[in-house]
């Protein structure tokens, strides 16, 4: 166990993609933890298969280094705010945060959003301008940038002497000055064990122990683990498990784990400020505390802001059900549902009337598509509505949720770009020209005005778009249609196969999702109409065989190309009367009502309740 003034605890935050997990990369490299004949694969802490795949940290880990005889904790922390609720709860691990910000790209949405949540936990910052290797590099500008952006969250006068280490995450160099960098990090650990705190808790007193991850083991169950806030905790303890209403359950340790690079090792005992991981509690949650059995005091909640999107998971009912997923029933579906709120805080599930609808909401988009992937992989099928924004009273005023963006534009896009926004109900507060061709807009917009917009976003900038946004704080809600679909869709008449020859009597009418030769049911949506109408279509019909010869040969006609849509692009796509089916190796959009005479019923019924309103 090392001595107290040789621990420190960090928290690497920043901007999704400024280099945080390639960073940590190199710490763990030349900490000497690892054998030189071992090897090390790249973003080593995002061990997640959806995190490798995106480029993105989804879940926060935490490593250990050692660095001469000093122990440095490092938390690795998502940079979306989607997931913010991870960056929430590791705050309360941490007596310090290295800050990474692009040297180029400057203070981001995200950037405000994860350090505004460290500065009010009253944590030791220290700002790490990464990619200072990049050729249009401008590390003066962005320390300008950083040091406003600390006065504007009202950090402390101690939090604004923030020392700044300059570095190149991916060359694993790093200096106290851009024009004076060493081959090697160490300016960096330096600077950490000048500047980050040990921790300051009484090993002597009663134990404390917030839980602030999950992890799951298949021979030890659940693992909990967070920081020893007070106090000493061993193997084979009994120990206290307070929840968070208050309820104390007797429970006992049977395996405690620290952590050295990327293993954790069974260590005998821990105390005040260590991060280690316990096995043995069964029932153990996020937020809960263990504490001594004969003083069982909780620590305080963990505080977490509240969901601002949410959607409607539903059973899958299509023609196509059971074709593709093993888990397809409501028990099921509710069951995988509640498992993911134990680990994710800033998930929340409501049952319906309908014992087959299930209302989820999370932090935006990302957060819920991330859930709905992993949940596809594990072979569920199932339906989600539209993503609706979630509206609360503020001051007795109807509320919704304000989204500040940040969009990088070419300037003879500028124009379009604005306009597009403008019908949106966005507002500009800045705009910066650097003279480079590129401007940079800064916007607050309803978050429902973002819904679907960005792959119009990027047909406006012809891919050159870059765009960010977070949560900026609810406002008083704007009257009228935000953003939405504006164009109607081809429905297919019929169950069966699609053909060459279907799709191309309809090609004319629009823009086809399908490929021939592809199942499609009744109700189903197979491409976009030209128009603001939906139109029924046949893309199943087959041509018929007889002698009768015709002008064209069919040889040489090509179909366009079908617009194929990701995850994200299809939930942003539906409208209020669709539904998106999900399974393991599909996604539909479709119909809530499969049938024509029957939606046609369902739209006389509303016209005439709206018109009797």
């Amino acid at each position: 166990m090392f001595p107290r003034d040789k621990i420190r605890n960090i928290a690497i935050i920043a901007h999704v993609d400024h280099g945080k997990t390639t960073l940590v990369d190199q710490l763990l490299r030349q900490s000497g933890t690892f054998r030189e004949n071992e090897q090390l694969q790249d973003r080593a802490m995002d061990s997640n298969d959806l995190e490798r795949e995106r480029g993105i940290t989804i879940l926060a880990k935490n490593t250990a280094v050692q660095y001469k005889d000093h122990l440095i904790n490092i938390v690795d922390t998502p940079g979306h705010a989607d997931f913010g609720g991870e960056v929430e709860r590791i705050m309360k691990m941490v007596d310090g945060v290295l800050l990474v910000v692009d040297a180029f790209e400057g203070c981001m949405p995200q950037t405000k959003f994860v350090l505004r949540k460290a500065l009010q936990q009253g944590l030791t910052p220290v700002v790490v301008l990464n990619k200072i290797d990049r050729p249009a590099a401008r590390p003066t500008e962005v320390i300008d940038e950083v040091l406003e952006l600390f006065i504007e969250l009202e950090a402390s006068d101690d939090q604004l002497e923030f020392p700044v280490v300059y570095a190149s995450g991916l060359n694993g160099i790093a200096g106290n000055t851009p024009d004076d960098l060493q081959s090697t990090m160490e300016p960096l650990y330096e600077m950490i064990l000048d500047q980050v705190p040990s921790p300051k808790e009484n090993p002597d007193e009663p134990l404390q122990f917030l839980v602030t991850l999950l992890d799951y083991n298949e021979y030890m169950g659940r693992i909990a683990i967070g920081r020893v806030n007070r106090g000493r905790i061993s193997q084979g303890q009994s120990v206290a498990v307070i929840n968070r209403e208050g309820q104390v359950k007797q429970a006992r340790i049977e395996k405690l784990f620290g952590f050295q690079g990327l293993k954790r090792v069974e260590v005998e005992e821990a105390a005040a400020g260590d991060i280690v991981a316990i096995a043995g509690l069964k029932e153990i949650n996020i937020g809960e505390t263990i504490a001594d059995p004969a003083n069982p005091e909780a620590l305080p909640v963990l505080a977490i802001d509240e969901p601002t999107l949410q959607m409607t998971f539903l059973v899958n009912n299509s023609p196509f059900v059971g074709r593709e997923g093993k888990w397809v029933t409501s028990r099921k579906l509710r069951e995988r549902l509640f498992k993911e709120i134990e680990t994710d805080v800033s998930l929340r599930v409501d049952e319906t009337d309908s014992p087959d609808a299930f209302v989820v909401s999370g932090r935006g988009e990302l957060h819920l598509g991330i859930l709905i992937e992993n949940m596809r992989r594990e072979g569920f099928e199932i339906q989600v509505s539209k993503p609706e924004v979630i509206l609360k009273m503020v001051d007795g005023v109807k509320s919704e949720p304000i989204e500040r963006l940040l969009i990088d534009v070419p300037e003879e896009s500028m124009g379009a770009v604005m306009e597009s926004l403008g019908t949106r109900k966005a507002e500009m507060v800045n705009m910066i020209n650097n003279g480079t061709g590129q401007v940079r807009l800064e916007f607050l917009i309803p978050a429902r005005g973002l819904i679907g917009y960005r792959t119009n976003f990027l047909t406006l900038t012809r891919g050159y778009g870059v765009m960010n946004h977070a949560f900026d704080s609810y406002g008083p809600l704007i009257g009228g249609q935000v953003g939405g679909r504006h164009q109607g869709v081809l429905i297919a008449s019929e169950t069966g196969k699609t053909t060459m020859y279907g799709m191309m009597s309809v090609e004319d009418r629009g823009i086809l999702f399908l490929e021939p030769g592809m199942d499609v049911y009744e109700g189903m949506i197979v491409g976009e109409h030209t128009r603001d109408t939906d139109i029924i279509v046949n893309i199943c019909k087959e041509k018929a065989l007889n002698n009768i010869r015709t002008a064209n040969k069919e040889e040489t006609v090509k179909l366009k190309s079908p617009r194929l849509m990701s995850l994200e692009e299809a939930l942003e796509y539906l409208n209020d009367d669709e539904l998106c089916e999900i399974t393991p190796k599909s996604i539909r959009l479709r119909k809530k009502v499969l049938n024509k005479s029957e939606r046609d019923r369902y739209e006389k019924q509303r016209r005439v309740a709206e018109a009797g309103v």
